[in-house]
C-alpha cells in the first residue's frame, strides 16, 4: 500500500491516488485528493483484463459509464455520491465521495452480527435510498453487505456500487438472458429470467441482507452455488431466529411471489414501528436451539414421547393441493438443478431455473404415516391409545366459505369447518378429520400433509416458554430433530410464539418433514396450530398453514 503522497499517482490531471481502499471484481478503489478543489475522494479504477476482445473491453468500459450514471441519477443522503467520471490511459474511472468507514461486510467479519437497533436503522436507510432510485428508474440489482458501506463515526449506511445497476430506457449490457449478481441475495424471479425484474428483487434482496446483519450469513448460504440456487428457487425459506421483533418484515420482504412481498413504504413504515422493540430486544427473548429462557420455570413437557402406533388410511375424494389459481411449487430434478448450476457458472442463460418452478415431482409421496403426528408433529398416540378413524370434513352444515369481506373466509378450494371441539378453521378440501386425545387433526387423502389443533389451559411462561419446553423435548419426540428454531411472534394482538422445526417423520417411506407450529394465549385458553408436511412441499404447506391461523376462531371468538 503507498503511504499517502509517496510515488502517488496523478490520472486526469487531477485526482491523486494516494492508498488502496480495496478491491471488488470489477477494480480496485482508492483514498484519493481532488488537488482542484483540495478535498478527500474515493476513486473507482476499471482494471481491464488484457485477455479481453476488443468488445468486451468496451463493454466493460460502458458498463463503468453505466454505473457513474445510474448512481448519478439518485440524490440521497443513503446513496453514494459520484463527483465525476475520467478517462486516463484508456483506463475509466469513478471519482466519488470518500465514505471512512468499512463496509457492512467487513463489520460482519471483523465483529459479528450488529444489534437489532442497528439492524432495523441500516434497513429504514437502505429502504429510502431504493424508494428514491426506483423512482428514478433505477434498479440496483446487487444489494449485498459488501456494496453497504457504514460511515465512522455516526453510522450512516450508504448503498454504493451500482456496477450491474439497470436504468429505465437504458441498453441493457448482458446477453439475453444471461445472469449477474450474487446468488446468496438475488431474488428468484431474477434468477427464472421469465419475466423482466422490477423494484421487488431490490427488496428481495434487502430482507436476504437484514437476515446477514443480525446473524452473521444469508438464509441462502450453502456449501455450493448449485445449493444456493437451489435454496433461492425452492427450498422453505427459514429466516434466523435471530430477526427477533424483524421477522414480520424480513418474511414479508422474502416472499417468493413479487406480488405478495412488502413495499419499500410499507416495509419502512413496518421497520420505524419495530425499531422500539428492537432496541429493547434482548438475547433473554431470543430462543437459540439448546438454549432455554432464563425468565421462564422449566415444566414437563406438554406431550409424552410414545411410540407411534399404527392406525387406518383415510378415503376420501381427491384433494385441492393449493388455492386456485395459485402456481404450484413442484420439486426439481437433480438434473435441472446441474443444468441451472452450469448456466450460472456461465453467466449465459440462467433462464433455465424457470424450470424449478414447474418441474413436475418425482418423489413417491404415498407412504403412509405409521400415526398421527404430535402436536407440532411430535409422535402423537402411545401404546393402547384410542385413536378415532378419519371421518370426512362434513359438506353442510358444518361446512361454509365466506364472503370477500370476510376476513375469516375460506379460499377457493377450502372450506371453514365448525369442528365439535369448539373451534372453526378453513381446511382444504377432500381432508379427513380425525383426533387423538385433546388433539384433532385434519389430514390430507394420503395423510402427507397434517394440519393440527390443541386446545388447552394456559401454561407457565406463556406461549413462548411453552414451546421452548416442546423444543427441548425435540429430540425425544421426533426422530431426527434438527434445524429447530423457536421465535416471538403476535397473533390476533396476543402474544404468540413460532416454533419451526425438520424431523425424519416416523418411517423410511414417509421421508422427511418439516413442521410450524404457531401458539398464543387468548381469552383465558392456549391455542396451538400446526401443520406437518413432507419438506419437499413446503410451500403448500405454508399456505394450508396461513390459512388455517387466519381463518381460526375460537367457540367465544
Amino acid at each position: 500500500m503507498l503511504t499517502e503522497g509517496e510515488n502517488a499517482r496523478l490520472i486526469a490531471g487531477r485526482y491523486r491516488l494516494d492508498a488502496k481502499l480495496g478491491r471488488g471484481g470489477m477494480g480496485v478503489v482508492w483514498r484519493a485528493t481532488d488537488q482542484l478543489l483540495g478535498r478527500r475522494v474515493a476513486v473507482k479504477e476499471m482494471v481491464l483484463d488484457p485477455a479481453l476482445s476488443l468488445d468486451e473491453a468496451r463493454l466493460q468500459r460502458e458498463r463503468t459509464l453505466r454505473e457513474a450514471r445510474a448512481a448519478a441519477q439518485v440524490k440521497h443522503p443513503h446513496i453514494i455520491v459520484v463527483h465525476d467520471v475520467v478517462e486516463d490511459g484508456e483506463r475509466p474511472y469513478i471519482v466519488m465521495e470518500l465514505v471512512e468507514g468499512g463496509s457492512l461486510a467487513d463489520r460482519l467479519s471483523r465483529t459479528g452480527p450488529v444489534d437489532l437497533a442497528e439492524a432495523a436503522g441500516i434497513g429504514i436507510a437502505l429502504l429510502g435510498a431504493l424508494r428514491t432510485a426506483h423512482a428514478a428508474g433505477v434498479l440496483h440489482r446487487d444489494i449485498k453487505p459488501a456494496n453497504v458501506l457504514l460511515e465512522a463515526p455516526g453510522g450512516r449506511a450508504v448503498l454504493t456500487d451500482f456496477g450491474i445497476a439497470q436504468v429505465s430506457g437504458a441498453t441493457t449490457l448482458t446477453a439475453t438472458g444471461a445472469f449477474v449478481g450474487s446468488p446468496e441475495y438475488t431474488a428468484p424471479e431474477r434468477m427464472s429470467a421469465q419475466s423482466p425484474a422490477g423494484p421487488e428483487s431490490d427488496l428481495w434482496s434487502l430482507g436476504a441482507l437484514l437476515c446477514a446483519a443480525v446473524s452473521g450469513a444469508s438464509p441462502f448460504r450453502r456449501d455450493s452455488l448449485g445449493g444456493v440456487l437451489h435454496a433461492v428457487v425452492y427450498d422453505e425459506i427459514r429466516p434466523p431466529a435471530a430477526c427477533g421483533p424483524l421477522l414480520p418484515v424480513v418474511r414479508g420482504l422474502l416472499e417468493r411471489d413479487p406480488a405478495a412481498r412488502l413495499d419499500a413504504d410499507r416495509a419502512q413504515d413496518m421497520l420505524r414501528a419495530l425499531a422500539p422493540s428492537a432496541a429493547d430486544y434482548t438475547p433473554t427473548r431470543r430462543c437459540v436451539p439448546g438454549v432455554s429462557d432464563a425468565r421462564t420455570t422449566p415444566a414437563p413437557a406438554r406431550e409424552p414421547a410414545p411410540e407411534p402406533a399404527p392406525r387406518p388410511a383415510a378415503q376420501t375424494a381427491p384433494v385441492t393441493a393449493q388455492p386456485a389459481g395459485a402456481p404450484a411449487r413442484r420439486r426439481p430434478g437433480a438434473a435441472l438443478i446441474a443444468g441451472l448450476l452450469v448456466a450460472a457458472i456461465a453467466g449465459a442463460g440462467v433462464s433455465a431455473a424457470a424450470l424449478l418452478m414447474n418441474e413436475d415431482d418425482p418423489a413417491d409421496r404415498t407412504g403412509r404415516p405409521a400415526a398421527t403426528s404430535g402436536a407440532a408433529g411430535a409422535p402423537a398416540s402411545p401404546p393402547g391409545a384410542q385413536v378415532s378413524a378419519p371421518a370426512p370434513v362434513p359438506s353442510a352444515p358444518g361446512r361454509r366459505t365466506g364472503g370477500p369481506s370476510d376476513d375469516k373466509a375460506a379460499p377457493a378450494g377450502y372450506g371453514v369447518v365448525q369442528d365439535p371441539a369448539g373451534f372453526a378453521l378453513a381446511v382444504p378440501d377432500g381432508f379427513t378429520r380425525t383426533t387423538d386425545g385433546p388433539r384433532v387433526f385434519y389430514m390430507s387423502p394420503d395423510e402427507s400433509f397434517r394440519i393440527g389443533i390443541k386446545i388447552s389451559a394456559p401454561e407457565s411462561g406463556g406461549p413462548l416458554a411453552v414451546h421452548q419446553r416442546s423444543h427441548a423435548k425435540g429430540p425425544t419426540n421426533n426422530p431426527g430433530y434438527r434445524d429447530a428454531e423457536v421465535a416471538v411472534s403476535t397473533h390476533n394482538g396476543h402474544e404468540a410464539a413460532l416454533w419451526l422445526f425438520t424431523w425424519n417423520g416416523f418411517s423410511t417411506a414417509e421421508g422427511p418433514r418439516h413442521t410450524r407450529d404457531l401458539c398464543w394465549e387468548e381469552g383465558g385458553r392456549l391455542y396451538d396450530v400446526w401443520v406437518s408436511a413432507p419438506v419437499g412441499r413446503a410451500a403448500e404447506a405454508r399456505s394450508y398453514f396461513d390459512t388455517a391461523v387466519r381463518t381460526f376462531t375460537s367457540a367465544g371468538g
